[in-house]
């Protein structure tokens, strides 16, 4: 397995602990070991330690950083209300905002592009498109990402 892809699946692990605490409002604690145990009933197997390790160092840093995160998502989704915001697309957000401010080996692009396809995978039809837009955003108000002009003169 790749690391992308075991990226990918302790994106989607987070994703859907989170969502679990949502819906269900049990502690987290509760919702990793449900979230597991669905996962492996789905997959045949256990989730490798490394995926539920970077999983769940998101999981903290989103509980840690929570009040941030939702200022940034308020912030660059002008004109959108937070709570009208699909669930998902949310956490996804969350998850994807953390990695560009708190995990800086992970590159840029990347993240943005995972974050696209989770959405994708698991959200709504417009979502990709709103997703990439927010992130884009704060990844070029940042100078994480060259503008499109930059882009074309080099």
């Amino acid at each position: 397995m790749t690391l992308n892809s075991n990226r990918r699946q302790s994106r989607v692990f987070a994703m859907e602990v989170l969502y679990s605490a949502q819906i269900s409002k049990l502690p987290i604690g509760e919702c990793v070991k449900n979230v597991l145990d669905s996962m492996k009933a789905a997959n045949k197997k256990e989730l490798p330690i490394e995926i539920k390790k970077y999983g769940m160092s998101l999981v903290d840093l989103i509980q840690e950083h929570h009040v941030d995160l939702e200022k940034i998502i308020r912030d660059f989704a002008r004109d959108w209300d937070l709570e009208r915001f699909a669930i998902l697309d949310r956490y996804i957000l969350e998850i994807a905002l953390t990695e560009l401010l708190y995990k800086p080996d992970v590159p840029v692009k990347v993240v943005i592009d995972e974050a696209v396809l989770i959405a994708n995978k698991f959200s709504t039809e417009n979502s990709p498109r709103f997703i990439n837009g927010i992130l884009d955003q704060f990844a070029r108000s940042k100078g994480m990402l060259a503008d499109n002009h930059e882009e074309n003169a080099k």
